[in-house]
C-alpha cells in the first residue's frame, strides 16, 4: 500500500505501525502535509475546533476511513457529506474510558462532599465544618451505558451504593443487571440521587435534559455531565440551579468554552471543569495502541474496530 495516512501524532512516536503507507503528520496546521486527495486514512486532530478537523474533508476524494481520537464523533460528522459512499467513520472506543470515569467519580465526590466550598474557605482561612452528603447508600442513574458508562460503574462499585440504574438507547442485559431503554427514563429519574450523563450527542440526545427532565429529578439530586454540552438545555438548568433545588457538576457546557460573563459560572451549586475528561496522561498510550491496531487491520484488509457509520449506507 502506498496511499497516504494522515496522523496527528508523529509516526515515529507510534510503536507498531505497519509498513506500507506514507505517514503524514498533520495536527490542524494551516498548511496540509500533502495533497488531501491522496489520503486513504484520515485521523482527525484531537481537541481542535470542529472546523479544523473538517477542513480537508472536501478534498479527500480517495479517503476510505475517517478516525477520531475522541469517543464522540459529532464534531466531524457534518463534514462527511463531502465524502464518497462507503467511507467508514471510527471512534476512539477504548481510549477515554479510564480518564473520563476517573473524572466522573471525582466530580461526584467533590460535589457531594463540598470540596469547592472547602477550597474557597481555605482561601479565607475559614474552618468550614458540618455534615455533607455521602455517596454511600445513594442511587446513581447512568444515562448512556456504553463503554464509558460501564467504566463509570466499575469505579462506583466499591462505594456501597444503594443501586445503579443503567439507561441506553435500547434495552439489554449485562452481567451487572438490566439496561433500561431511554423511553423509561421519565419513570426512573425520580429515584436517582445522582444522574450521570455519558451519552453521545445525537439527534435523540440533543436537548435531552430539558425542563421536563430536570423537573422529574428529586430535590437535592446531583446532575453530572461528562457527555456533551448540548445534551443539556443550559437555560433550563440555570433555572433549576438558581432555585437551589438541584446541584450540578459539568465537564462540558453549552456554549463551550463558557464565556467569562456567562451566568453558569456564578450559578449556585454548580462545579465546572473545562472539558478535561479525556486529556490526561492515559490518553497518548491508548491512542497510539488504537492507531497501531487499526492501521494494521487497514493495511491487511481486516475488519476495523469501532465503526460508527459508513457514508451512503
Amino acid at each position: 500500500m502506498t496511499a497516504d495516512v494522515w496522523l496527528p501524532i508523529p509516526a515515529e512516536e507510534i510503536e507498531g505501525l505497519p509498513e506500507g503507507p506514507n505517514y503524514r503528520f498533520w495536527n490542524g496546521e494551516d498548511d496540509f502535509p500533502a495533497d488531501p486527495a491522496d489520503c486513504a486514512y484520515y485521523v482527525v486532530p484531537y481537541m481542535k475546533p470542529a472546523d479544523v478537523g473538517q477542513r480537508p474533508l472536501p478534498q479527500m476524494t480517495a479517503v476510505e476511513v475517517v478516525q477520531t481520537l475522541s469517543a464522540g464523533t459529532d464534531h466531524v460528522e457534518p463534514g462527511l457529506r463531502h465524502l464518497k459512499p462507503g467511507v467508514r467513520l471510527c471512534n476512539a472506543r477504548g481510549v477515554h474510558e479510564a480518564s473520563t470515569a476517573e473524572l466522573t467519580l471525582a466530580l461526584i465526590l467533590a460535589s457531594l462532599r463540598g470540596i469547592p466550598d472547602f477550597v474557597r474557605a481555605q482561601d479565607r482561612g475559614a474552618w468550614l465544618g458540618g455534615f455533607r452528603p455521602a455517596l454511600a447508600d445513594r442511587t446513581v442513574l447512568i444515562v448512556g451505558y456504553g463503554s464509558i458508562g460501564a467504566a463509570i460503574e466499575d469505579r462506583l462499585a466499591p462505594f456501597e451504593l444503594a443501586r445503579v440504574v443503567r439507561v441506553a438507547r435500547s434495552a439489554r442485559t449485562t452481567a451487572r443487571g438490566p439496561v433500561h431503554p431511554l423511553t423509561e427514563l421519565p419513570a426512573l429519574l425520580p429515584e436517582a440521587d445522582v444522574v450521570v450523563l455519558s451519552t453521545p450527542l445525537t439527534d435523540t440526545t440533543r436537548g435531552l435534559v430539558d425542563g421536563a427532565f430536570l423537573a422529574r429529578m428529586k430535590d437535592g439530586a446531583l446532575l453530572v455531565n461528562v457527555a456533551r454540552g448540548p445534551v443539556v438545555d443550559t437555560k433550563a438548568l440555570l433555572a433549576e440551579l438558581d432555585s437551589g433545588r438541584i446541584t450540578a457538576a459539568l465537564d462540558v457546557t453549552d456554549p463551550e468554552p463558557l464565556p467569562a460573563d456567562h451566568p453558569l459560572w456564578r450559578a449556585p451549586g454548580v462545579l465546572i471543569s473545562p472539558h478535561v475528561g479525556g486529556p490526561t496522561s492515559a490518553f497518548l498510550p491508548r491512542a497510539k495502541r488504537l492507531l497501531a491496531d487499526q492501521l494494521t487491520r487497514f493495511v491487511n484488509r481486516e475488519p476495523l474496530r469501532n465503526v460508527i457509520l459508513t457514508t451512503g449506507a
